[in-house]
């Protein structure tokens, strides 16, 4: 945890006209941090039931909508892991290619778990944004030994009151962990001349059908149109590729950054 002066010397930092990647470097500060000190510098007082899911009348996590998209995340690239004195690991392994959804995935953490900190662990090729609590598996009941595509994977009612809320940011989890924006392109004949055509879609894989039906299910409910593409012989690909849908992805979720 930073202390309090700390946080003002890098909002104040922000303030001059820095960049959040310059203030980062010279702070040692990660960028989901400082952009999360803009609604809040003080730090949150410990309270004494920090688990919304451990209360005698169970609640939902603060903040719903960095919940949802956390969500989204975990189904694909995370993973929660025991260690000692009833202590657990979350861990959601990112791709350096894509700084942004880093700082994206680890100010989610903040925002689920703000009692927690957040680290990230490298590797090759990769980040394993990472954070301890007690209270992960509240949190995420799907917790479980094993590949996630070999166990039932099903959304509690409160998770599923949460992503009808937010289905977006769900989405835009989903698809930051599993999916990708890319351009596709073909050639027809007109008038006697071939044409290159190009044109945007997203795709979704997964091995497990019960993410994959968490992901269409909430797509159909937002009227986006898809299909399921094989890979081999399992439809292991959802591919969202007419115009009006891959307008309405792009307006919510984005190509990773």
């Amino acid at each position: 945890m930073y202390d309090v002066s700390t946080r003002k010397r890098a909002i104040t930092l922000v303030a001059q006209g820095r960049s959040l990647n310059s203030v980062s470097k010279e702070t040692g500060i990660s960028r989901a941090a400082i952009r999360s000190w803009h609604a809040r510098v003080e730090p949150r007082r410990r309270t004494g039931l920090p688990c919304p899911r451990c209360r005698d009348l169970p609640g939902h996590p603060e903040d719903p909508a960095a919940y949802a998209y956390l969500l989204g995340f975990y189904r694909g690239d995370g993973c929660i892991s025991a260690g000692r004195r009833d202590v657990y690991a979350m861990r959601i392994v990112c791709d350096n290619a894509w700084p942004g959804v880093i700082d994206a995935c680890e100010e989610a953490m903040l925002r689920v778990r703000p009692q927690n900190s957040v680290c990230r662990v490298k590797k090759q090729g990769c980040v394993a944004v990472t954070s301890t609590s007690k209270h992960w598996p509240c949190l995420f009941p799907q917790h479980g030994p094993g590949k996630k595509h070999n166990r039932r994977i099903a959304l509690e009612p409160w998770q599923q009151t949460i992503v009808d809320a937010h289905p977006w940011e769900f989405v835009r989890g989903l698809i930051h962990s599993d999916g990708c924006r890319i351009i596709n392109w073909t050639e027809k004949t007109v008038g006697g001349e071939r044409k290159r055509y190009e044109y945007p879609r997203y795709f979704f894989t997964n091995k497990s059908d019960d993410i994959r039906k968490l992901f269409t299910d909430t797509l159909d409910k937002l009227g986006v149109e898809w299909t399921t593409l094989a890979r081999g012989s399992d439809p292991l690909n959802i591919s969202v590729a007419r115009k009006a849908s891959v307008a309405l992805m792009d307006a919510h979720v984005g190509a990773k950054y």
